[in-house]
């Protein structure tokens, strides 16, 4: 592609004028050119009406999307990620490199500091190149952003959360339906004879996690007390301080929790407060990471195939990474309730009630 706006460097040669240039003559950052070149929404008028006319002026093309979006073979994939060290996370990288490894594409990671606007928009225009297809992992705020800024025509792929309704179809998005998951983890407490349900709830990329909505949906459809829930984050520690709250309460007996970690954190509370796991309180996480079944006692939990989620990804773009071959049929991964020792029967008397 031609440039016709170019800039003098320190040497006296010409150079073609670069996103920074643009940025300074328009008095603005680099990210938000670059969201302005990627069309993102969240730009004042005023601002992208003055940073499209600084493009004109100094004839600045964006040479790298232009050319990825151009088309041409894909030849490697670059992961758009807040975080590589949570499970889920981290096995879906699993599954993406080993489906895509062995066929020969390059797989590179690209991690957002921050759900920062700047940051974000930044990372995509760093990752969108020539060749190069996009996995977002929109497991977060940070990786919805990133979605959201993503030119359109860069051949991507996003694993999400559940979607709330039809907005997923037609999409190149993965999902396994934790709502449903955890409406059903709700449903198996309460058969076990428990009055509710509380649920220590993990971050969400929206302001209504799925998890949350299965949960709350399957004591509504019961007919009983649905309790607040506690927010907590991604960690042990921060199960166990929800974990002491609860443990407090002689009316809690059954509690279902946002992810593996923070269940752990919540059975250690209740074995400081003299609360027996499953004699006193039933909990379930959610992962079933690989040491859940060995816990004292071994985590009853919702195992959701995070690698599996990861190898969809790479089959939704298996039309981009070889154009001969006719898309593979959409694995649906579907979770799984695995029970074990940490669920049992609601407790004749709850602890702290008195005895007739």
């Amino acid at each position: 592609m031609n440039v016709t706006g170019h800039t003098t460097g320190g040497g006296g040669l010409a150079r073609p004028a670069s996103i920074r240039d643009v940025a300074a003559a328009a008095g603005v950052s680099y990210q938000t050119v670059s969201r302005v070149i990627n069309e993102h929404p969240r730009v004042k008028p005023s601002t992208r009406e003055l940073v499209l006319a600084t493009i004109e002026d100094l004839g600045f093309r964006p040479n790298r999307a232009a050319r990825a979006l151009a088309g041409g073979p894909v030849e490697s994939i670059t992961v758009l990620t807040s975080n590589t060290t949570l499970y889920g996370q981290s096995s879906v990288l699993q599954g993406i490199e080993e489906t895509a490894r062995p066929a020969g594409f390059a797989v590179g990671i690209r991690v957002m500091e921050s759900d920062d606007e700047d940051v974000v928009a930044e990372a995509v225009a760093r990752a969108v190149e020539p060749g190069n297809a996009l996995i977002v992992l929109a497991f977060d705020r940070g990786g919805v952003r990133a979605l959201a800024a993503i030119p359109p025509g860069v051949p991507m792929v996003a694993a999400v959360e559940t979607p709330v309704g039809d907005e997923g179809e037609n999409k190149p998005w993965v999902w396994i339906d934790d709502r449903q998951a955890a409406r059903d983890a709700t449903r198996f407490l309460l058969g076990l004879g428990h009055r509710t349900v509380h649920y220590v709830a993990i971050p969400s990329s929206t302001d209504t996690s799925q998890r949350a909505a299965g949960w709350r949906m399957a004591l509504e459809e019961a007919g009983v007390p649905v309790p607040e829930p506690r927010q907590a984050g991604w960690h042990p520690r921060s199960g166990y301080h929800a974990g002491r709250a609860l443990a407090a309460d002689p009316g809690v007996t059954a509690v279902l929790c946002g992810n593996d970690d923070l269940a752990i954190g919540v059975i250690r509370a209740m074995h400081e407060a003299g609360r027996p796991i499953p004699e006193s309180v039933s909990v379930v996480g959610f992962d079933d990471t690989p040491q859940s079944e060995f816990f004292t006692p071994a985590l009853t939990t919702v195992r959701l195939d995070w690698a599996l989620v990861g190898r969809a990804c790479v089959a939704l773009l298996r039309p981009f990474l070889d154009p001969r071959r006719a898309p593979d049929p959409r694995p649906w991964p579907r979770p799984e309730l695995i029970v074990r020792e940490s669920t049992g029967p609601a407790p004749s008397h709850p602890a702290g009630a008195a005895c007739p």
